[in-house]
């Protein structure tokens, strides 16, 4: 069982919500936009690949950063793993191209990754499986970690384990103070 976060997003606003949701001991590793509070308690956000310095070669991803490059990572180091990759942006996209047959995108109804899939079906080698807002990601995602589970994977059956003991349901989380976060993390 090994959960981690791609995304575009940065290392603060994933942080503060994983940790507010109890859930941050799940993650094993976060792929993102590093961030800090500075000294004066604003937040700072860096690209997670230095555009200024090189391209990272990829025309479907914005310039900060390429998922694609996070995944085929993960992939190299859990080749009898199975992934589960939820999205909904364009770079999204990019990342659904390197998962393997077997494996499962989760793409959002109505959103660019949705609209590029619907585009060019063929190309994505994986299992599809839509969503369209929270309630229904719950269902979808469980029901593919119980097809997974019942076909004997082990890894997917600590997965349903996880999520029935875990009350993941949305909430608004209240705005602190800036004086409530570190002064300085550097990554």
């Amino acid at each position: 069982n090994d959960l981690r976060v791609v995304s575009d997003a940065n290392f603060f606003f994933i942080e503060t919500i994983l940790n507010h949701l109890g859930l941050r001991e799940y993650f094993s590793e976060i792929n993102m936009n590093p961030s800090f509070v500075d000294e004066e308690g604003k937040l700072r956000i860096l690209p997670h690949h230095d555009f200024t310095k090189s391209s990272h070669g990829c025309n479907l991803c914005p310039p900060n950063m390429c998922k694609s490059h996070a995944i085929k990572r993960i992939l190299s180091e859990e080749e009898k793993k199975k992934i589960m990759y939820l999205g909904d942006g364009k770079g999204d996209y990019c990342a659904s191209l390197k998962l393997r047959k077997g494996d499962h995108m989760m793409p959002r109804k109505n959103r660019p990754v949705w609209d590029l899939i619907k585009e060019s079906p063929g190309l994505t080698n994986t299992d599809i499986h839509e969503w369209f807002d929270g309630e229904d990601l719950e269902q979808v995602l469980l029901s593919t970690i119980q097809d997974i589970s019942c076909k004997g994977d082990a890894n997917a059956t600590t997965m349903a384990q996880i999520f029935e003991n875990t009350d993941c349901k949305l909430e608004i989380m209240p705005t602190l103070p800036h004086e409530a976060f570190p002064k300085v993390k550097p990554f």
